[in-house]
């Protein structure tokens, strides 16, 4: 992993952590473990184990692709962008104005809006992972 794909994947994981993200992980010894990465619990001694101490050899978030996303979802996601805009008055132009909000709405939701799992840095979470309802 390249040292900018970490800085990535370290971001990523940074802005999940209030939402329980699913990860595996892979350990030196050559065993993996899996479970929710969360502000509460673990998320200093996994982050400091695998981005500075290197006792984590490998660590993936699973998330849903874009793709995934139901129609009940897209509305959510649309009005909740919508709504967002309004609220603030924001020019279309001004994204940060507007972003914020639907951001951590994808991330709620575990979405892969950055692409990870085409690069390999995460994993697609199965549908009964996160408990998403069929389309």
């Amino acid at each position: 992993m390249t040292q900018e794909e970490k800085e990535l994947l370290f971001q990523d994981l940074s802005t999940r952590l209030p939402y329980h993200v699913k990860v595996k992980v892979w350990l030196k010894d050559g065993t993996y473990e899996e479970g929710k990465l969360d502000l509460e619990h673990n998320y200093g001694d996994v982050l400091q184990d695998a981005f500075y101490y290197n006792n984590i050899i490998g660590i993936k978030p699973y998330l849903r692709p874009m793709s995934s996303m139901t129609e009940d979802e897209r509305n959510e996601y649309f009005n909740i962008i919508k709504n967002t805009i309004d609220f603030y008055n924001c020019p279309k132009s001004e994204d940060i104005c507007f972003l914020i909000i639907p951001i951590d709405w994808l991330n709620a939701h575990h979405f892969d809006y950055r692409g990870l799992i085409e690069k390999g840095l995460a994993l697609e979470a199965p549908k009964e992972m996160y408990n998403i309802k069929e389309r």
